[in-house]
């Protein structure tokens, strides 16, 4: 007989992308990280006032993209973690290559 925790289909990828703890650690990385970048890239024109509309949607994005990229490597750790199972040595070599 199954328990009642094995009769739950496993959470989607939306579904642990929305999580609040997802989306607060990719919100501080995107700060973090689109912080450094965008100075980086930007901070001439935003120092002397010459940020045109395609420099602020380019920044949006510079924010847009850690993210993201944040947000794909919560989920895909969550979701490789669902199972219980820890990411075993010889799965590195699986791909072929020395064993």
């Amino acid at each position: 007989m199954r328990g009642a925790d094995n009769d739950r289909a496993p959470a989607g990828w939306l579904d642990i992308a929305l999580r609040s703890d997802v989306r607060r650690r990719s919100l501080k990385v995107a700060l973090l990280v689109g912080t450094i970048l965008a100075a980086i890239n930007y901070m001439d024109k935003l120092l002397v006032g010459t940020v045109s509309g395609t420099d602020l949607i380019k920044i949006g994005l510079t924010y847009l993209v850690p993210f993201a990229v944040s947000t794909h490597a919560s989920v895909s750790t969550i979701r490789g973690d669902a199972g219980g199972k820890a990411a075993r040595p010889e799965d590195a070599n699986s791909g072929g290559g020395i064993p």
